[in-house]
């Protein structure tokens, strides 16, 4: 059944209807009672006019309500022909407002491309179409090799997407990345079933995407940028449900699509999939709900899967014996030069280099005073970069902090230093590719110099040798996920090199678990090492973080709740709490949370802060 038809069935009678009206404040969280008067077209779903406080504002329908207060306005109008979701959306918004402690305007707002009323009066393409139909096998290749059959636990996940549901956490080979995906979305439609795929970013397409495109053609709706108007006409045709794959990036997991089979979240330990805007979400964690609410499958793919992907207990898939190429640790020379580098630099045709630090180096001494450098306007750190000295920290430009001079005795390191020493070593062209250019693989011959923007999904690529430099110092970066993150980005660069090429990887401690993880090709130990880590400082995986703000008494009412850890920081106009507790307690706390909103004492609630 098509979304529109699941909408019309639950179109409320005359009487009345609970109404989330267009206020995002945590404080208003709560439906509020309309009149739906005879003959206005209104169901679950459809953006309204209502009277509120003197005022007329938008809102959305919720269906029939037995909440009855003593007066009762009635709905003025419907703004638009078309609902913005149905019964089943409407749950996982439920789900969301709950999880993420914020009010459900807020997540309906963000479930959707914002209206252009000029599209609603074309017809919409495919509209009567209620059953998607898959691919003709003209776009289907039968004879080639099911990647999943090879797979541990490979079997399971092909009888869910027959037509069964469950989170699975896939990890290919480089080799098997596309195809895995092609397959699941292949094995999904032959159930009759649609599916979503979420990629972390659309510029590069990732090669994923690409090869599910071009595996089933006109069968696929891309929900990839474009202008207002272009992404409001998509979401229109992706809810008359005439394509039955989406492929998209993160606003993908609303697509209202029928009949959902399968949501497959591409490298879903991609910084690329969590929200950076107010309400905080990540594609992974809403993903894995949605599937669950609606009886689908969850795969959750990636070379190096996220602490939280392994504690929300997902079925484990795995591509079987070592797909990748082996991985040699060797302790860092002058700026990263090692001896067995340079040998395997002279050796490469074509190779990738991956250097964390940006620009040609550090300042740490002012010539002129001889104090150790800082910048004069905030005293962070001073950097060389394309030729001139900034601070890597406000951007000004680089002057020191005692005397004022701009000339600095610079520590040579980072990106641009290396392609300078790389040139000296390979007769192959060498480039360092900037972060704000744009993201391409190496070329043939090439060595390519490159950070952390540089490293996408471009499929397999088969390098002679991918080395990744400053390890140490990717694992020194602050945050608790920083440790996490490089892991993940090392995986997906070593991706890159031919399984008899060279992965080297330069590091003061190679017993670290990170870098015994990318040794092994399986992150398992780094995963038990990380989670004791996390565990002793008060934020295990898969905890719920939350940073509040509120007034004097904030604190008192935190600490008379469930917590794994609550740090206070306080001023004389507003006390700030970084809170971690268990999923299990996250509704208690969100009704506290509500209730201290209402009488004043919590100003804001922000979920998944950056830690």
């Amino acid at each position: 059944m098509s979304s529109a038809a699941r909408s019309a069935d639950a179109a409320p009678r005359p009487g009345p209807v609970a109404v989330c009206v267009d206020r995002p404040v945590l404080s208003l969280d709560r439906p509020f009672t309309y009149e739906l008067p005879e003959g206005l077209d209104a169901r679950v779903g459809s953006l309204v006019q209502v009277p509120f406080h003197g005022r007329a504002v938008r809102g959305w329908v919720l269906g029939p309500t037995n909440d009855l207060p003593k007066r009762m306005a009635p709905i003025r109008a419907v703004v638009s022909p078309i609902p913005q979701f149905d019964e089943r959306m409407l749950e996982l918004f439920r789900w969301m407002s709950v999880r993420y402690v914020a009010p459900l305007a807020s997540i309906i707002r963000r479930s959707s491309p914002p209206r252009v009323a000029g599209e609603e009066t074309e017809p919409t393409r495919g509209a009567s179409q209620t059953t998607p139909s898959a691919p003709g096998p003209e776009r289907v290749d039968r004879g080639r090799p099911s990647p999943l059959s090879r797979c541990r636990n490979g079997d399971r996940l092909l009888r869910a997407l027959a037509g069964g549901a469950g989170a699975f956490v896939v990890r290919p080979g480089p080799d098997d990345e596309a195809a895995i995906a092609v397959e699941c979305v292949r094995a999904t439609l032959a159930s009759g079933r649609t599916a979503i795929v979420i990629v972390p970013e659309a510029d590069p397409l990732p090669a994923t995407a690409a090869a599910i495109g071009e595996a089933f053609g006109d069968a696929v709706e891309w929900f990839l940028g474009g202008d207002r108007r272009a992404r409001y006409r998509t979401w229109i045709d992706i809810q008359s449900g005439s394509r039955p794959v989406v492929i998209g990036t993160r606003p993908a997991v609303f697509a209202p699509v029928p009949d959902l089979g399968l949501v497959f979240v591409h490298r879903e330990a991609h910084a690329g999939h969590r929200d950076e805007r107010s309400p905080r979400f990540h594609a992974r964690d809403v993903a894995r709900a949605r599937a669950e609410l609606e009886g689908a499958v969850c795969v959750l793919e990636s070379f190096a899967p996220s602490l939280e992907a392994v504690a929300g207990g997902g079925i484990p898939v795995e591509t079987p014996g070592r797909p990748w190429a082996p991985v040699e640790v060797v302790a860092p020379g002058p700026e990263g030069r090692s001896p067995r580098l340079l040998r395997a630099l002279a050796q490469a045709r074509r190779a990738f280099v991956y250097e964390p630090l940006r620009g040609y180096g550090v300042a740490r001494v002012c010539r002129s005073c001889g104090e150790p450098a800082a910048c004069a306007e905030c005293r962070g750190t001073v950097r060389m970069e394309r030729g001139s000295v900034r601070c890597a920290v406000c951007g000004a430009e680089g002057r020191c902090a005692t005397c004022g001079s701009n000339d600095f005795g610079i520590a040579r390191g980072g990106a641009e230093r290396v392609e300078e020493w790389a040139r000296t070593v390979t007769r192959v062209p060498v480039q360092h590719l900037e972060p704000s250019a744009p993201a391409r693989p190496p070329a043939d011959p090439e060595v390519l110099v490159g950070g952390v923007d540089t490293v996408k999904d471009f499929g397999p690529l088969g390098l002679d040798l991918v080395a990744i430099l400053n390890a140490d110092v990717s694992l020194r970066r602050p945050g608790l996920a920083a440790r996490e993150r490089a892991l993940t980005t090392w995986f997906e660069a070593a991706a890159w090199a031919r399984r008899d090429g060279r992965v080297i990887v330069q590091t003061a401690h190679p017993n670290d678990p990170a870098v015994q993880a990318l040794v092994a090709g399986r992150p398992a130990r780094f995963h038990r090492a990380e989670s004791a880590r996390l565990e002793e400082a008060g934020f295990p995986a898969g905890a719920a973080v939350f940073r509040v703000v509120g007034d004097a008494e904030l604190e008192s009412v935190l600490d008379g709740l469930p917590h794994h850890a609550l740090l206070v920081s306080s001023t004389s106009e507003a006390t700030v709490c970084l809170l971690a507790l268990d999923p299990a307690d996250v509704a208690r706390f969100g009704e506290a949370m509500r209730r201290c909103a209402e009488r004043g004492v919590v100003s804001r609630v922000e979920a998944e802060p950056h830690v």
